[in-house]
């Protein structure tokens, strides 16, 4: 079992950090994390060369992480939300999953065959409404074929440290259990 984790918080020790890291702690398996903070992954410059080729002319650690996303069972998206949405670290290291959308759509192929199991994990400090990041976190994990089997929302961890709340560690237990379904 293999589990790719997109982390998009600039805390290495923050609370999406340490959610994650209570997430690993239960997975079965190999886990990898990719950290859009500190990850040599720039974003898509729309020069559309995967408009007519696979992969990507950007040449940096992202065609590394192409091939996690293939031989990974789970992927996971995790995120802090800046301004009601995944942070735009985040989102600039996934836009280079803009090959994938072109290769179903301009070049008529299947670029992630193998089908996976997606979590989402979203921190909440202030307010803002959770919609808008949960709905671009399930785009982003259909964009590499894998179905959202559970959500974990923390809310209010400028007041209380995520991983104290009985709750939201409850949540990751639940989808560690989702994750670690092994497929017949």
């Amino acid at each position: 079992m293999k589990t790719l984790i997109f982390i998009g918080s600039p805390r290495k020790k923050g609370n999406t950090a340490s959610l994650v890291e209570e997430l690993v702690k239960r997975l079965d398996g190999e886990t990898k994390i990719v950290s859009a903070y500190y990850c040599n992954v720039k974003p898509c410059i729309d020069c559309r060369y995967c408009w007519n080729e696979p992969g990507c002319a950007v040449k940096d650690e992202m065609q590394q992480i192409y091939d996690d996303i293939q031989e990974a069972d789970n992927i996971v998206i995790a995120s802090p939300m800046y301004f009601s949405e995944l942070t735009g670290q985040l989102l600039a290291v996934m836009s280079r999953l803009q090959t994938y959308w072109c290769a179903k759509f301009f070049r008529h192929e299947e670029p992630v065959p193998k089908k996976k199991r997606g979590g989402i994990i979203i921190v909440r400090g202030g307010d803002g409404e959770l919609k808008k990041a949960e709905e671009t976190a399930e785009v982003l994990l259909h964009d590499m074929n894998a179905k959202s089997v559970g959500l974990v929302f923390a809310d209010n961890s400028d007041t209380i440290a995520s991983v104290e709340d009985k709750e939201i560690m409850a949540g990751i237990v639940k989808l560690a259990e989702a994750l670690n379904i092994k497929e017949e």
